[in-house]
């Protein structure tokens, strides 16, 4: 069982504090709620399996975004996905507002190096030094990151609003 400080968490109580977070982060890494669905199942059971002990809640959220990032990665690479085909695209999904789709469709076409950041930033809250921490690289790096991103975001919304 996960500790936190020495204290036990329970497997419900892991799931009410974050399972909302990494099913998000396991949408937005995969693409697909479907698939998200099975990589946040996999981080969940990852947890329980390595009995960590955490010494915070930035720790156990750390842990929990970095694995969460690293399944989908895996995920992406897997001999399974590349020898499937999808069913209708967009079938499991509800298509989003007209205004958001331009939004979310650019931020989903950004490489995983952009993606990742502007997630965990914009939609998760983290700080630039945060998530350099969780991605494993400099704070400037993820600052560069963000920043050209929202260049690449901009011009790919340019385009679409003219």
């Amino acid at each position: 069982m996960p500790t936190l400080n020495g204290v036990p968490l329970s497997c419900e109580e892991i799931l009410d504090r974050y399972g909302a977070m990494v099913y998000r982060l396991a949408v937005q890494g995969t693409g697909s709620p479907v698939d998200g669905e099975d990589v946040a199942q996999e981080v969940f059971v990852s947890l329980i399996q390595s009995d960590p002990r955490f010494t915070d809640e930035l720790h156990l959220r750390a842990w929990l975004v970095r694995a969460t990032a690293n399944r989908c990665r895996s995920w992406g690479t897997s001999a399974w996905r590349r020898h499937t085909v999808p069913l209708e695209p967009g079938w499991d999904a509800p298509a989003p507002a007209a205004a958001e789709s331009g939004v979310l469709e650019a931020v989903a076409a950004l490489p995983a190096k952009y993606r990742w950041p502007v997630y965990l930033h914009y939609i998760e809250g983290y700080t630039a030094e945060e998530i350099g921490t969780i991605l494993r690289c400099p704070r400037n790096t993820v600052l560069s990151r963000l920043q050209r991103a929202r260049k690449k975001l901009k011009d790919a919304l340019k385009e679409e609003w003219t």
